[in-house]
């Protein structure tokens, strides 16, 4: 699987300050064993390496063999290098890189961190189809991946040829996604997906990598865990008779399918399970890599549930359409949570065998599995010539969405489609993708027609997320209905709840509060988050009760939560439970010390604990490590005006105005810092440029009106409040509008805007 490929846009996982495997260690037969074996007398797994596994389990080893895992990563030799490295050359952006061989090596000749063109050796390839990489080791444990890959497809379907993965970029030395920058690192972005025991060992003081792992590929120990005990059992070895119960020693039993089988009800022409899933243990081994997600440690994995070590992405905007196909690079964990298969016991291995990770039918066979042929693989029910593309189940109900350029991934969320969405929202649709010259509103009418009914389909979120994205005044009211929805996925329901961390009113308070309760940790998490963001009545008793969660992230969540609290505001027996929870959280962030998301989020949360010199160290650092990390600079300033220092925040804002000066949160930090500093013209400026760049930003707006009517300009501040309030009825916004009227003697208006006001409300 190709690593995830970085944007330009701003981290959207909180990397706790925000590909091997998770599962959790519940089934039935790992306590029988646990009962037949105190713990203390059970030595910790360690890894033994996948070769140690292959006398046993020939046939494993032999579909294994060749396979994405097993290809993941290879020494950069002649049979495992795919490209063309005959002094083959390729041009973009001035930069002309150069492919060649040298005393049987494998290099490439381009520019490096410096920015002048260099011999560097290829130390690594990295995937092999429909794209193979490249990995270039630095003397200080970095392997950085060149941003000139190989296209491995056929020649006949384009592919024999380099080509860039950001093709519409000038990239140079010292962007972060040039092939030296930060977001081109091995060790942060892909190590761990693409090895077995990956510990990335990112020494902060030195800033150096001694990034270890068992095997340079996915095997065997990745999805299983650590198989020493299992490989005593096995060899009856180290007192192998402890491990002779269930599991034979091995820490995951990957087994939800064993006795289950599906049945296809006539009448429905759709299978029922024998018997319902009651674990996601596999769900979640498959999740850690093939998941949108942000690590925070990567000791100890196996068996624990994937929110201990990680925080799955919600169904957010930049990430997901508001009916939740994919939109950025998601991979397919968060899509398959969405969908109905998820919610009626379908896992990964009914569709894929692990070890290949081949269909386990090809073709529409693998549906037929449970979806009657008769029924469903009929031009009765697609309306297609049978055997075209058109007909095939995964053309309409898992369209593909392009990355990386070439690489086709399919929608996870096997959906009905809804071209009537797509006509409403500019959601995707799969109609129109073939029907280039048909609109979706032909393709909504020409659906209806066939069932004589508007399909609706599983996923029934979309509207409200819609209304969020557009801060309609009734989506508080929808996002609280798809939260209440028991019926409605957990992935959805939790984005409901951060999205509502958007909305702070009393009544959606009380949804945040009750949500940290939910049976679902996605669901509790996302709370804790939006909780973060809002001042709800009781929120500080549920949040500590959450901090002996048994889920990790939640926990975490918890205290961050709180992190701004008194320790004597908390339940006298929660306090050691918060300490506990805020080292967690600490460790956390310290495991993201290489990033400057890390750094600025273990800042924030120091200035929040009132802690500012270490604030102050954490946020230096991340600029050190990326000068032009906007958030770390606002952060920065921020904690400089908090100790009296404006001047010193000004200087530091100015400073990265001079780095990014389109970003609208550095002007308008920089308007506040001038406002202290009753420099109230020149504070004015920098607001209003703040809102004329984002002008869909409800706060810089707001702010820039309020300083607009300090200065006298009343009139001219309800101009800015009025264009707000025409598209988003944020509640200071209309109040706002209702005093600066009054005060204009505009009593109409006022009482216009106070009406608006009473309406939003009574809405939420």
């Amino acid at each position: 699987m190709p690593p995830e490929l970085p944007t330009r846009k701003t981290s959207r996982l909180l990397r706790i300050g925000l590909v091997a495997t998770v599962v959790l260690l519940v089934g039935a037969a790992w306590w029988t064993l646990q009962r037949e074996v105190p713990a203390t007398s059970t030595p910790k797994p360690a890894f033994v390496g996948g070769a140690n596994c292959v006398s046993c389990h020939a046939g494993q080893a032999q579909a294994w063999r060749g396979s994405h895992h097993d290809l993941a990563m290879q020494e950069a030799s002649d049979a495992a290098v795919l490209g063309d490295f005959d002094n083959a050359k390729f041009t973009q952006g001035g930069i002309t890189t150069t492919f060649f061989r040298r005393d049987g090596h494998h290099l490439v000749n381009t520019d490096g961190p410096d920015g002048k063109l260099a011999d560097f050796e290829i130390r690594y390839t990295f995937g092999f189809q429909p794209i193979q990489q490249y990995l270039i080791e630095f003397p200080d444990g970095r392997l950085q991946a060149l941003g000139v890959a190989w296209d491995a497809r056929p020649k006949g379907e384009g592919g024999q040829r380099w080509f860039h993965l950001y093709p519409n970029e000038k990239l140079r030395a010292g962007d972060r996604l040039h092939w030296t920058g930060i977001d081109q690192n091995w060790n942060y972005q892909c190590a761990g997906c693409h090895s077995t025991n990956l510990r990335k060992n990112y020494d902060a003081n030195t800033d150096r990598f001694k990034t270890s792992w068992t095997d340079m590929d996915v095997n065997c120990e990745s999805c299983h865990g650590p198989g020493s005990n299992h490989v005593a059992w096995a060899r009856q070895t180290d007192g192998w008779q402890r491990f002779s119960g269930a599991g034979k020693g091995l820490p995951v039993a990957l087994d939800e399918r064993r006795g289950a089988t599906w049945t296809i009800d006539p009448a429905s022409g759709n299978a029922v399970r024998s018997v319902p899933r009651t674990s996601r243990r596999e769900i979640e081994t498959c999740g850690v890599c093939h998941a949108r997600r942000g690590q925070f440690a990567d000791e100890g994995i196996h068996g624990r549930p994937l929110g201990d070590t990680h925080q799955v992405a919600t169904l957010q905007p930049d990430l997901y359409f508001p009916d939740g196909q994919m939109r950025d690079e998601v991979y397919n964990h968060g899509s398959f949570l969405e969908s109905r298969m998820n919610a009626h016991g379908v896992t990964c291995s009914d569709c894929h065998e692990p070890h290949s990770q081949k269909l386990v039918v090809p073709g529409n066979g693998v549906c037929t599995q449970c979806h009657l042929a008769t029924r469903y693989d009929a031009a009765t029910h697609h309306h297609h010539p049978t055997g075209s593309k058109a007909a095939e189940c995964a053309t309409c109900h898992m369209p593909v969405r392009r990355f990386m350029v070439i690489d086709p991934r399919h929608d996870h969320s096997m959906r009905i489609p809804r071209p009537d969405r797509a006509a409403a929202m500019g959601v995707p649709e799969p109609c129109t993708e073939c029907h280039r010259d048909r609109n979706a509103a032909w393709a909504a009418a020409a659906i209806g027609s066939w069932g004589g009914r508007k399909p609706e389909g599983f996923q029934r979120f979309a509207e409200a997320f819609h209304a969020d994205d557009r801060r309609d005044a009734d989506a508080p009211a929808r996002l609280r209905a798809v939260v209440a929805d028991r019926t409605q996925s957990a992935i959805a329901r939790a984005s409901a709840v951060e999205r509502l961390g958007r909305w702070p009113t009393p009544t959606v308070g009380e949804t945040l509060v009750a949500a940290l309760n939910d049976d679902d940790p996605l669901v509790r998490a996302a709370a804790t988050r939006a909780l973060q963001e809002t001042d709800a009545p009781n929120a500080v008793a549920a949040l500590a009760y959450r901090l002996r969660d048994p889920v990790r992230e939640v926990r975490m969540g918890a205290a961050r939560a709180l992190a701004g609290v008194r320790e004597r505001e908390l339940p006298a027996d929660k306090r050691s439970a918060f300490a506990s929870a805020l080292d967690e959280l600490v460790a956390a962030l310290r495991f993201d010390a290489d990033r400057p998301e890390g750094r600025t989020n273990l800042g924030s949360l120091f200035a929040a604990r009132g802690q500012g010199e270490q604030a102050l160290v954490e946020l230096r650092r991340a600029l050190a490590l990326d000068p032009d990390y906007v958030p770390a600079t606002v952060n920065l300033a921020d904690v400089l005006r908090a100790s009296g220092d404006d001047a010193g925040a000004e200087v530091v804002l100015r400073a990265g105005l001079q780095r990014s000066p389109g970003a609208a949160s550095l002007h308008h930090a920089l308007g506040l810092t001038l406002v202290r500093q009753q420099r109230k013209a020149d504070a004015l400026i920098e607001l209003r440029r703040a809102a004329d760049i984002e002008p869909g930003n409800v706060r810089f707006s707001y702010i820039l009106a309020l300083a607009l009517h300090d200065r006298g300009d009343t009139a001219k501040a309800v101009q800015v409040l009025e264009r707000i309030a025409a598209r988003i009825p944020d509640r200071a916004v209309l109040q706002a509008l209702v005093e600066f009227e009054q005060r204009l003697g505009h009593t109409a208006s006022a009482a216009r805007w106070t009406e608006r006001l009473q309406m939003s409300i009574d809405e939420h």
